[in-house]
């Protein structure tokens, strides 16, 4: 596990949010005063994405670049008389990424009855994580108020809830390998302003992988040497890729598929530049968005 991942979890511990969204250093006192605490938790884009063959495990390799962005959900978390999760969305399953957080949690460290609710703004089977920033964005509170699991039992709950939470503990950019579960923490570049859209149609990441196999069955070498690839475009749905066009014909420096999709991002300079790139998505997209790229301490205590 690389040394950076204890060093943010550790960190974690004398922290607390306030409602209000400033961090309070006095974690202590803070937390014998509200128990209640709120945390964001944002949204992901890989500026490039390899994939390898499956593997003996049924798995696929990966190599990529994950950034984090200013596309949040939001935790709101309290100290009840029974353990209650409900979210505003939908659709939201009653066996989901925080569930799985709290019953894995719950084994090894005493955790009182909690009432959680999710205010979803990412939207599932686009790319950008969501599921997975909530999970660790519980696992983040948890340790924060009861001082545990352990950092190594932390990471191994964060790879068994999904291969891609373990980075949303370290946030910022990070090189992803393995599955997607061995994370390195990279330098934080100058923020970019992504101008982001999303097609009706979602992208179930099982599909995508399946759809790769029978598209490309033997894979060219993994490589994150090359900025901006990602190897799911050559299964993405023509939407998602008229939108990278229109992102690029309206002056991004570059336009990706996010992870498997069906979201797609481009690069400005300013916000000014990507607001006037929005426009351009009218008629193609179903949803845009113009968010920041995160620095690792922006993702992890903007609140």
């Amino acid at each position: 596990m690389p040394i950076k991942a204890v060093l943010v979890i550790s960190i974690i511990k004398g922290y607390a949010i306030h409602s209000h969204g400033s961090v309070n250093y006095a974690s202590e006192r803070y937390q014998q005063v509200s128990r209640r605490l709120i945390v964001r938790c944002p949204a992901k884009v890989n500026t490039c994405l390899a994939v390898g063959p499956r593997d003996h495990q049924g798995y696929h390799p990966i190599r990529t670049i994950f950034q984090a962005i200013g596309l949040f959900d939001t935790l709101i978390i309290e100290e009840g008389s029974e353990n209650r999760i409900e979210s505003d969305w939908p659709d939201f399953p009653q066996e989901n990424t925080l569930s799985k957080v709290l019953r894995l949690v719950s084994e090894l460290i005493d955790v009182p009855p909690l009432s959680i609710r999710l205010e979803k703004r990412i939207p599932p089977e686009s790319g950008f994580g969501g599921g997975s920033s909530d999970a660790a964005g519980l696992i983040r509170a948890l340790t924060s108020w009861y001082g545990g699991p352990p950092v190594d039992q932390a990471c191994e709950i964060a790879s068994a809830v999904g291969k891609d939470v373990t980075f949303f503990l370290q946030g910022g950019k990070s090189l992803g390998e393995g599955y997607g579960e061995i994370v390195t923490p990279l330098p934080d570049d100058e923020p970019n302003w992504l101008t982001i859209g999303r097609p009706s149609e979602g992208v179930s990441t099982v599909l995508a992988y399946a759809a790769l196999d029978e598209k490309r069955p033997s894979f060219s070498s993994l490589s994150h040497s090359e900025p901006y690839s990602n190897d799911f475009e050559l299964v993405a749905p023509a939407r998602s890729l008229d939108i990278k066009q229109a992102l690029l014909d309206a002056g991004a420096s570059a336009a990706l598929l996010c992870g498997s999709g069906s979201a797609v991002f481009g690069v400005f300079e300013s916000k000014e530049e990507a607001c006037r790139a929005e426009s351009s998505l009218a008629g193609i997209a179903q949803s845009t968005w113009v968010v920041p790229t995160l620095s690792r301490e922006e993702s992890l205590w903007m609140s």
